[in-house]
């Protein structure tokens, strides 16, 4: 019997998607890292006969995960047809499957998923996926996934697919992130998961993690949920995972199967899932409804009749500027962030030993317990009184408090993490520090002072940083009488969570504090993108182009309401209103004013909502738990008068308001060098303003709506995104 004669039920003509297969490898050969599977057999104890382990491979070392184009799944194909063959001759008892060290397997190859332009290229990815996995489901004899590293997309899709799974105590990756990207889990996932784990939960591993951040799960929570059988420990993983085999097929270990949802429970979670994706996204992302689409037909479709489903909508999803846009997006989130642009050689930096906070509210405590946590080293804090120092210690100890109790952090280390922040009103106690961040108020006057005052106390070597988000470091700097160790460190708020820091380089600003600031930030874990010292810097230059346009449109005439949705089609994390909110409307006024200032009329000054700032009064409502803050208030148009007249605008023309001004915007932050090309603009876009990854961030998508063009008479990109290499 040959192997294409080894036909699983139900496949589309299997040997068919195999040739197909063959073809696609061959044209693609020049960009896949092939994955092999290596077999080799294992002596089960007591006398049970033998296990078929194959061990997924690509033959480089760590730093270059096993990922799964045509030519891998051939080969794995073909290995575990030849264990269906010799199940069959009754020769192994069962077969198992795991990585290399750190990885089972890291998903598709995206630098081919990227490449794909015909649609039958498309299905036959999809086709050969199953084909491949469903050997597993159908090998005559049991089969175990052993996760021994991370298993992310088509790799945590190939375990699902056998009879048991273990997972090494210390995998803290396991994740189906194709949503974030783009695609749904099109290799039996969408299928298999929700009738393993319970809709609720697969409802989770699909969408509710990947469209936060791409979240991932770890052994512990999936063994909670019984996306895994058995956590063993990770320095005998593989030999107690055979262990634990046998002692399934000899029946000393049994594993409870949870039963299917019922048809209301699961009706019920993919109702309230579709009307979360409604109100997050508005419909601007097809893969997330895709997957749900999916999720909902599992409970009552037969195998044969899912896979097929799952291969339409990944081939069709395969196509889409969707994937192209968010494929560029994750590689330049990934691959190029780890490589700064414009930041000076890395050794040059000089050494932090201690690191110095001027001011303790809000902002200055997140800074100081993350750089206490991520540095490891003492912080000391100034503030001007004994009444704010109190209150920034316990502002300190809730917050590590609230991160112990979460279980973020044990309460050894968050003792250490207290322990490690001092705060007084002595300026002398920053002296020793090698690196001092001012976090006072955003105004110019009072930055200068505390640097002035600094200058007279640090070493001369010591790096001075602002965390200003808006106001020139080069003017704050010069009256100093050494300038060029001044720096800007703008991180965003939340501190822990927000990704991004803009590291400023001033006029004066020497290599060496340029160094030191970039290697402080990669220290702390954040991306770091280099940007010229000019007003709002990129992030928040753009945002505020943005919200003073929506304003605009009101102050002129549109209802709030209109303006409020008409920027749903990009699919923003909230809407203006509520990002208005969410800054402080203080906060975003005194930005304008600054903006408005330094560029001109382009940021035009909004009455309404000064008034609504003098008042105190907020634009959303208030959270009620149903999500009712993330829409404008009505109330807040009478401020603005009756809306109407011949400056009101609809949703498109708002929408095509704010597109307008932001090519505009971009095309003169590129004229004046803040940033060195497009792709930075996206970076800082994506990663401190949550522009979507489906868009490419912002730049590909003003090239696509023929925005660039209009307004600055070029493309930012020569290219589409979709010709830009990709590579996980």
């Amino acid at each position: 019997m040959t192997t294409d004669e080894i036909t699983p039920a139900g496949t589309a003509d299997a040997a068919a998607t195999r040739r197909a297969g063959e073809e696609l490898a061959t044209r693609t050969a020049d960009v896949e890292r092939a994955t092999s599977a290596l077999v080799r057999d294992v002596p089960l104890p007591r006398g049970l006969g033998t296990l078929a382990l194959v061990t997924l491979d690509n033959g480089l070392d760590h730093t270059k995960p096993t990922t799964l184009g045509p030519t891998g799944l051939l080969r794995i194909g073909a290995a575990l047809r030849q264990q269906q063959e010799r199940a069959a001759r009754g020769e192994i008892a069962a077969v198992a499957v795991t990585g290399k060290p750190y990885y089972l397997a890291a998903g598709a190859d995206l630098s081919i998923m990227g490449r794909l332009e015909a649609a039958e290229d498309a299905r036959t990815i999809a086709r050969l996926g199953h084909d491949t996995y469903r050997v597993l489901a159908e090998m005559g004899v049991p089969t175990f996934g052993f996760i021994n590293g991370a298993a992310l997309g088509g790799g945590l899709e190939l375990p699902l697919h056998c009879t048991y799974r273990t997972a090494s105590a210390d995998v803290g990756a396991l994740a189906l992130p194709e949503t974030f990207l783009g695609l749904v889990p099109g290799w039996g996932g969408c299928y298999l998961l929700p009738r393993l784990v319970g809709v609720e939960a697969a409802v989770d591993l699909v969408l509710t993690r990947p469209l936060a951040n791409n979240r991932r799960t770890d052994a512990q929570t999936a063994l909670r949920i019984g996306l895994v059988d058995a956590v063993l420990h990770p320095a005998d993983f593989l030999e107690q995972s055979i262990a634990w085999a046998a002692d399934v097929l000899d029946g000393t270990v049994t594993v409870p199967r949870r039963p299917l949802d019922d048809a209301g429970t699961w009706d019920a979670v993919v109702a309230a899932a579709r009307a979360e994706l409604d109100r997050r996204l508005h419909g601007s992302r097809p893969a997330p409804y895709a997957a749900l689409d999916l999720l909902a037909a599992a409970r009552t479709s037969d195998v044969d009749t899912a896979f097929a489903a799952e291969d339409e909508a990944l081939t069709e999803l395969l196509l889409s500027e969707e994937l192209r846009a968010s494929l560029y997006a994750f590689d330049l989130t990934t691959r190029k962030a780890r490589r700064p642009a414009g930041a000076p050689d890395e050794a040059l930096a000089r050494p932090v030993r201690s690191v110095g906070i001027v001011g303790a509210g809000l902002m200055a405590r997140q800074l100081a317990v993350l750089v206490a946590r991520r540095l490891r080293v003492p912080v000391a804090m100034r503030e001007v009184d004994d009444e704010r120092v109190a209150a920034g210690l316990d502002g300190i100890r809730s917050m590590v408090e609230g991160m112990v109790r979460k279980g973020r952090l044990s309460e050894a280390e968050g003792n250490r993490l207290v322990a490690s922040v001092t705060i007084s009103t002595d300026l002398q106690d920053l002296a020793a520090a090698d690196l001092v961040i001012e976090a006072v108020t955003e105004v110019m006057a009072v930055k200068q002072q505390v640097f002035a005052q600094l200058e007279d106390v640090v070493a001369p070597d010591a790096v001075l940083a602002t965390n200003t988000s808006a106001l020139s470091v080069t003017q704050m700097s010069a009256g100093l009488r050494h300038p060029e160790r001044v720096v800007g460190l703008h991180f965003f708020n939340p501190v822990a969570q927000m990704p991004l820091v803009e590291v400023v380089r001033a006029d004066h600003s020497s290599d060496a504090a340029v160094a030191t600031a970039f290697a402080v930030a990669k220290a702390l874990r954040k991306t770091a993108v280099g940007v010229a010292d000019r007003p709002g810097f990129v992030v928040n230059r753009l945002l505020l182009r943005m919200l003073a346009d929506v304003a605009a449109t009101v102050e002129a005439g549109t209802p709030v309401h209109v303006a409020d949705r008409a920027l749903r089609p990009l699919g923003l994390p909230m809407g203006p209103f509520a990002l208005l909110q969410l800054v402080g409307l203080p906060v975003a006024l005194h930005v304008l004013q600054s903006l408005h200032t330094e560029l001109g009329d382009r940021y035009p000054l909004t009455p309404g909502l000064e008034r609504l700032s003098a008042e105190g009064r907020r634009v959303v409502p208030e959270p009620d738990g149903r999500g009712a803050e993330a829409d404008v208030d009505p109330a807040i148009q009478e401020v603005f008068g009756t809306p109407g007249g011949p400056g009101a605008l609809d949703e498109a023309g708002v929408l095509d308001r704010v597109l307008t001004g932001l090519a505009q915007e971009v095309g003169l932050l590129l004229d004046e060098q803040v940033v060195t090309g497009a792709d930075q603009v996206d970076l800082c876009m994506i990663l401190g303003a949550g522009w979507p990854m489906h868009l490419g961030g912002i730049t590909p998508h003003l090239d696509r709506t023929g925005h660039a063009e209009r307004v600055v008479g070029r493309r930012f990109h020569e290219v589409g995104v979709a010709s830009l290499p990709q590579r996980v």
